[in-house]
């Protein structure tokens, strides 16, 4: 069988995994496969622990008014207890679904995430938070950290806000470079989560 995406070293359950989410996300989409793009995924904090970030898929959404995109990513981990050790802790790759969109507004660099308690109880000796104080329920829910708080402020307006609050945030990371954004889970999901990164995608690039 002629697979969408690559599957040198995926076991046949994580391929199974990968192609019934590539048929959910054809089921509601208009999806294509991209070629090869460089989405310059080793720039973002979110795989800054990992060994190597690779692409074994990359399919293009053509519902929404600007392109986007939902990613298979492979992800190799490893782990030292030292710099100086030789021998890893844990050496493992880890297979994810991630969606990318492009916007119009330059957010400078924003990391969104669910607030747990620990983030309240920091923010109440070192303020590092980003919050609006017109959209309490915003601030509630999630936690923004920027390298330029006027710029991320002045992008991340009501309509953004929006859609943000609309996913299901169990787990979920945004982050945001300039004018690209990704959006994933901090471990593996199934199709249907999958295809929920690829709604607020659509929905952002339709909307924002």
């Amino acid at each position: 069988m002629n697979y969408p995406f690559d599957t040198v070293g995926l076991t046949s359950d994580q391929i199974d995994l990968y192609q019934e989410t590539y048929e959910t996300l054809k089921s509601k989409f208009h999806v294509e496969l991209t070629g090869n793009i460089d989405f310059h995924l080793q720039d973002f904090e979110v795989f800054r622990g990992c060994e190597n970030v690779n692409l074994k898929g990359s399919f293009v959404i053509k519902n929404a008014r600007t392109d986007c995109y939902v990613l298979f990513i492979e992800m190799h981990k490893i782990g030292r207890a030292t710099s100086k050790s030789t021998r890893p802790t844990y050496d493992y790759y880890e297979y994810q679904t991630w969606a990318l969109a492009y916007l119009k507004k330059d957010f400078g660099r924003v990391l969104i995430r669910p607030e747990t308690l620990a983030d309240k109880l920091i923010e109440l000796v070192h303020p590092v938070e980003l919050d609006f104080e017109e959209d309490k329920a915003f601030s509630d829910t999630w936690y923004v950290l920027t390298n330029d708080r006027w710029k991320a402020e002045a992008a991340m307006n009501r309509d953004f806000r929006n859609v943000v609050m609309d996913v299901r945030h169990n787990g979920v990371v945004i982050e945001i470079i300039d004018h690209t954004l990704i959006i994933g889970y901090n471990h593996p999901s199934s199709p249907d989560a999958s295809l929920q990164l690829a709604e607020f995608v659509v929905r952002l690039c339709s909307n924002c």
